[in-house]
């Protein structure tokens, strides 16, 4: 393809998309997320010795002490 057939084919799709024709690309839609209680993290310091979950084993920082543990 040399650059001509290229500008063509620019000039053709911005034509098509200023003329609302362009079914190539669908319009953004917004996308909302709604957090659920059990994503949220709590603020706890980062421990250097035993999990808080389970004492016997040293802390691995999974985060699972951090949250609602789902």
């Amino acid at each position: 393809m040399n650059e001509d057939a290229l500008r063509a084919l620019v000039r053709e799709a911005v034509a098509r998309h200023l003329a609302g024709q362009d079914d190539a690309a669908p319009a953004a839609q917004p996308l909302t997320l709604d957090r659920h209680i059990s994503h949220f993290r709590y603020a706890l310091p980062k421990s250097g010795g035993p999990c808080l979950i389970e004492p016997d084993v040293p802390c691995n920082h999974c985060g699972y002490c951090e949250s609602h543990g789902h």
